[in-house]
């Protein structure tokens, strides 16, 4: 498997036994949220109904039929919980060293270039520019890396993912914006789902909820910002190992006088080689070993930084004085402008410490940041600055001409260590938005290697990796000056970094519910902030820094174009989907020969019998006994349980044996199990919805004997939550589910295609038992005659009458990434042994 996933969680599934109530909330679209982590599911049953909702919050108990699309998501109370939440002192040292290797590597080696690429575009004519450019880096370096992105944006997680992607689905998960329609009713029943209670106070975030919700336009803008900005992260990924590498190699120039810089771009070419060739051996085992280097450049940093304020002049703490920067621009104006470009590389890798979340804990981030990392990086750059005071003409290897000549191999061994390991942190980020785009459907399937058995979010994706390494090598060799380097640096960063602060933004407005006073003061100092700095690189964007935007560019159509592709084939597949009226003609034999056995359907669909089983029925000779629609899933969550994993509802009569399952997946999921594995997961997890079907009719058929006795109003309770909120439980006349019996089985299925006509079984809980046994056994005589795979792979091409634009994106463009990319077979790990394929074409 592509994908390995975690161990089912205490022994198996939890037991089916449980009738006790569960506090739930309806609101006005019918989404029932969870309201007390420990209370046990109650069977709401009509939790998918498409029918009329009422504003009234309450628990309601309807129909016979159960659904285990409303009742498994249910069934664990709690939330799944980071895996970083809780460890011991020991465990924290070991996470602070590998957070410094994976998070922090790229801010670390800021200080190689910085003053470099700064004064290349603003010469130093005075101390007072010496003072003004600091003064500019350190208030960067505070606004930045500090407020922003550790006070406030590592606070916009998705249950401990960070990046754009996990921002998207936060907001996806709050608001109905997904350009896919798969959403159910149900997936808001994931335990780690977890969504606020819209109330009366809360009339913006509402106000912005519907606005989001009734506007394409809105949703196709936000989905545009997060494709952008993911693919910035790429293209920070291909740049990032560029500079830290040229940088640090480049320090050889002040040890050997007569080294050339064609050998510094050979030299940083196989450094990079190396690099990318020990990603596949993970975060944990990487960060690790690196964590103790990092930690020694960080402490050297501080010491030579220490080391020149001393014995050059300790005057340079004058630039906390933010006066310094308005004389800085008053004295160079243009010269000044252009150097912010440089002064934003103090501030790289800002964007890790959100995106590289997924590998390490909040505190753990925040805490080696700020008593650290910060503390280090400041006196770096303010020893740096006592050094240039005295020799205002070695700007152009600011670093490497501070160090005390004593100390200058070991520190430069060091440098290139940490440029090495500081190369790695937008690549982690990198894999880790691939991952989040893939299972949200906006990137290519690609093979996914999980490289920590304990820890789920660490990934190795080697296609990703061999093609950065591809694209470091030719900027590297395309481009050798640090100077354009740095404008390419800085332009992939900024983008990245105004995408997050609109993402936050509305992360603030629709789930924080903040003072709006706040947000709009977020939103502009940030947002003005770099796109200043974004005014100043895009002016040198001419001198060579113009491939890291085109290289974006691609990578946000790629993303795009399979975006739009999948969703036109998922649409036509929800157009094209058989009728149930035909279902019935064809009988419970499904007008074929019924097979022993167990075929899985496997379709995109979560509503709807898929037209690809109709090509099944007209190509095959027989069908199995058992037919199982199995829908792979991946909702808006870090994190789906085991124990919710499928839901399960009856698409036919009984006589029939068909059934859909949705087998739901979180984007930091992983899936260890092989194909018997999750054999045996799905049957088991069959067996308990059917016998829970079963018991709810028992229930059903014992409750008819005491209704006639009762008032309808006297069925109506008021009951108090454990957090004091006020419900009714409104019973139905059990009388009424007499009249419902000969309607269709359930009005409350997602699905309208559902077979609608069930008989009532007048028979006792006798026969009722015998049928249930009757049921289970044939279930196991089907999975003792084997499983067999049933993959429809449905192509889509483009209308003649379409557009041309169209028909280039769909036949061609959309065609050849479909083609290339990993497919389903491959992340199922199924045996051809096991396996039928039936192929299909939509037009669309």
């Amino acid at each position: 498997m592509a994908e390995e996933g975690p161990d089912r969680e205490n022994g198996g599934l939890v037991g089916m036994n449980s009738m006790e109530s569960r506090w739930v909330f309806q609101d006005e679209d019918d989404s029932e949220i969870e309201d007390g982590d420990g209370e046990e599911f109650q069977h709401r049953l009509s939790g998918d109904s498409e029918e009329e909702e009422t504003a009234e919050q309450r628990l309601i108990r309807t129909g016979p039929r159960v659904d285990s699309f409303d009742v498994e998501a249910l069934e664990v109370p709690g939330a799944h919980r980071n895996e970083y939440e809780d460890f011991s002192f020991g465990k924290g040292v070991m996470l602070a060293f590998q957070t410094l290797g994976v998070v922090f590597g790229d801010v670390g080696t800021s200080p190689l270039y910085t003053f470099s690429v700064m004064f290349s575009k603003a010469p130093i004519n005075g101390d007072e520019d010496v003072l003004g450019a600091l003064s500019l880096v350190l208030y960067t370096l505070i606004l930045i890396p500090l407020i922003k992105y550790v006070f406030v944006v590592l606070w916009a997680n998705d249950d401990g993912e960070g990046g754009t992607f996990a921002l998207y689905s936060l907001i996806c998960r709050h608001a109905k914006v997904s350009l896919l329609p798969n959403q159910l009713p149900s997936d808001a029943r994931i335990s780690s789902f977890r969504l606020k209670v819209p109330s009366p106070e809360l009339e913006r975030s509402l106000k912005i909820k519907e606005r989001l919700e009734a506007s394409l336009t809105l949703k196709r803008l936000l989905l545009m910002l997060v494709l952008a900005g993911t693919s910035m992260v790429i293209a920070d990924g291909v740049v990032t190992p560029a500079m830290s590498v040229t940088s640090a190699v480049g320090g050889l120039k002040v040890g050997i006088s007569g080294i050339a810089e064609d050998e510094v771009v050979m030299i940083s070419v196989a450094f990079l080689v190396i690099l990318f060739s020990v990603q596949k051996y993970g975060t944990s085992k990487v960060g690790l070993a690196v964590g103790p280097a990092l930690f020694i450049w960080f402490c050297s940093l501080a010491g030579v930084g220490i080391y020149n304020l001393v014995k050059y002049d300790t005057g340079v703490l004058r630039a906390f004085n933010p006066v310094h920067i308005f004389y800085f621009f008053k004295r160079n104006s243009a010269k000044a402008w252009l150097a912010l470009g440089g002064c934003l590389l103090c501030a790289t890798g800002s964007e890790a410490m959100f995106a590289d979340l997924c590998y390490f804990s909040v505190r753990s981030v925040q805490l080696t940041f700020v008593f650290l990392v910060l503390p280090c990086l400041l006196l770096g750059y303010l020893g740096q600055a006592a050094y240039l005071m005295e020799h205002q003409s070695e700007t152009s290897q600011a670093f490497f001409y501070s160090i005390p000549s004593i100390a200058y191999w070991p520190v430069l061994i060091i440098a290139n260590i940490a440029a090495l390991i500081a190369s790695r942190a937008m690549t982690t980020a990198t894999f880790s938005c691939i991952k989040q785009s893939t299972a949200l459907g906006c990137f290519p399937r690609l093979k996914i290697i999980h490289t920590s058995r304990k820890f789920m979010g660490q990934i190795y994706i080697p296609v990703i990796n061999w093609f950065l390494l591809a694209f470091s090598l030719v900027f590297v060799c395309s481009i050798s000056s640090i100077t354009e380097l740095g404008n390419a640096y800085a332009i992939a960063e900024l983008g990245v970094m105004m995408m997050t602060t609109i993402l936050v933004t509305i992360v603030m407005l629709l789930i924080w519910q903040i003072n709006i006073i706040g947000v709009l003061s977020f939103l502009i100092i940030f947002l003005g902030i770099e796109l200043t700095f974004f005014s100043s690189v895009l002016w040198s964007v001419g001198d060579g820094s113009w491939i890291i935007l085109v290289f974006a560019v691609v990578m946000f159509f790629i993303m795009f174009i399979w975006n739009y592709g999948s969703k036109l084939k998922y649409e036509t597949e929800v157009k094209e989907k058989m009728s149930m009226d035909l279902m019935r003609e064809l009988g419970s034999n499904l007008g074929t020969i019924r097979a022993p056995g167990i075929g899985l359907l496997y379709n995109e669909l979560v509503k709807g019998v898929p037209a690809i089983f109709g090509h099944f029925l007209t190509t095959l000779p027989a069908i199995h006994s058992m037919i199982i629609f199995v829908c792979i899933k991946y909702v808006p969550v870090p994190v789906v349980p085991q124990s919710e994993r499928f839901l399960f509802r009856r698409v036919c009569p009984k006589s029939y044996h068909i059934f859909r399952c949705i087998a739901r997946y979180g984007y930091k999921d992983v899936r260890k199990e092989n194909h018997q594995t999750f054999e045996q997961l799905l049957i088991e997890s069959l067996e308990k919805f059917i016998r829970r079907e079963a018991q709810e009719r028992s229930l059903e058929s014992d409750g008819d004997e005491d209704t006639d006795s009762e008032d309808e109003h006297s069925s109506s309770k008021v009951l108090i939550a454990p957090n004091g909120s006020v419900y009714s439980l409104g019973i139905p006349l059990l009388a009424e589910f007499n009249k419902d019996m000969v309607k269709p089985v359930s009005e409350a299925s997602t699905s309208s295609e559902d077979v609608r006509s069930v008989p009532p079984d007048d028979s006792g809980p006798p026969d009722a038992e015998q049928s249930l046994e009757r049921e289970l056994s044939f279930i196991r005589r089907a999975k003792e005659s084997g499983v067999v795979y049933l993959l429809g792979h449905g192509d889509i091409r483009a209308r003649k009458d379409s557009w041309f634009i169209k028909k280039l994106l769909i036949n061609y463009f959309y065609a050849f990434l479909r083609r290339n990319c990993r497919r389903g077979i491959a992340n199922l790990s199924v045996p051809h042994s096991h396996l039928m394929q039936v192929g299909m074409t939509y037009m669309v």
